[in-house]
């Protein structure tokens, strides 16, 4: 007789486990048996190619769940957090190339490695970590935030070149899902309830195909200034961040602070931005080869990491609520005693 595993409830006690458990997963499966998630049909759409639909569900039940009254809100929560990751990001780059030169190296690191890893977030897991941490309103800041996604910003912070242009209908792709959401979940209480549950249900499902979009190897390849990359991207913009978040976004209209340290990631598409760099001047060439590998190593790094800083962070601000809590109760008993 089979007996009952707590698989679940394990899962549960791994700080963010719902998505480094499925991420972590994904990312070991892709690096000792790549091909096993590449033998076709389902299999190979759900483990493998289906993170971008999944996100697209959760975007949509998470649009349902904003009110008029809270769409303010998500619009300024991701104004707060999209400049607040863009400027610390592309600040470091910006400082080492000013006072070392544009392509001289730190650690090992180049301003060009520097600002390709920094100043652009995973999308994907701000969204699953948001879910968790946050409301429904940190969910909708993704329409904003998402607009650091590519290399416009790095451009046009380190060379100012206008040869880039911002991917409009790319934007407008990823707000589509969350204004068709909020606009069904508005017009009927009905439909925001049946949707409310797969905000939470989709996030394995496309944390195991993120993970299988990574390897182990890309640490290897990079070596120390790759994990150094990954660390100061999680450290100076995920912490960074978070206490931006605190100060800007008042605290009736947030759940927490933590959420605002998931913006301290490297974007999987953050690997292409080097060569994007030496397109357009190709001074950087040959720095990309480099400056790309480092880069994939702070998305492995930040992806397995930020999870664990958020929920470090979450649980560090209830554990200071609930103290604050027994504090104000004793107080009111003492002057009980006394009356």
């Amino acid at each position: 007789m089979w007996g009952k595993v707590p698989i679940l409830k394990t899962i549960h006690k791994v700080p963010g486990g719902l998505m480094v458990v499925f991420l972590v997963l994904g990312c070991l499966v892709n690096t000792f048996a790549p091909k096993s998630l590449m033998i076709g049909s389902f299999t190979t759409f759900l483990f493998k190619q289906g993170a971008m639909p999944l996100i697209a569900v959760l975007l949509f039940c998470s649009g349902a769940q904003i009110t008029v009254k809270t769409a303010g809100v998500a619009l300024w929560k991701g104004i707060v957090l999209n400049t607040s990751k863009v400027l610390l990001g592309v600040s470091v780059a910006l400082i080492v190339g000013r006072v070392l030169g544009q392509h001289a190296t730190w650690l090992g690191i180049t301003p060009l490695a520097f600002i390709s890893a920094m100043s652009n977030s995973n999308g994907g897991l701000y969204a699953a970590l948001a879910s968790r941490y946050g409301d429904d309103s940190d969910i909708g800041a993704l329409a904003v935030i998402s607009s650091n996604d590519g290399p416009f910003f790095e451009m046009a912070f380190m060379a100012g070149t206008g040869l880039a242009n911002i991917p409009w209908i790319t934007l407008w792709a990823v707000v589509v899902p969350i204004l068709i959401g909020m606009l069904l979940g508005n017009l009927d209480d009905d439909i925001r309830d049946f949707l409310k549950p797969g905000v939470m249900l989709s996030i394995p499902f496309f944390a195991f195909p993120l993970g299988a979009g990574l390897s182990l190897n890309q640490l290897v390849d990079a070596g120390i200034p790759g994990v150094i990359l990954g660390l100061f991207t999680l450290v100076i913009t995920g912490g960074g961040s978070y206490f931006v978040y605190k100060l800007l976004v008042p605290k009736a209209l947030r759940r927490g602070g933590a959420v605002g340290a998931a913006v301290g990631t490297t974007a999987g598409n953050a690997a292409a931005t080097p060569a994007a760099f030496a397109a357009v001047d190709p001074s950087f060439a040959a720095y990309a080869s480099v400056a790309t590998a480092q880069v994939g190593a702070s998305i492995v790094i930040t992806a397995i990491l930020c999870p664990l800083l958020v929920d470090f962070l979450s649980r560090r601000e209830r554990k200071k609520a609930g103290l604050a809590a027994e504090a104000e109760g004793a107080s009111i008993k003492d002057i009980g005693s006394n009356l």
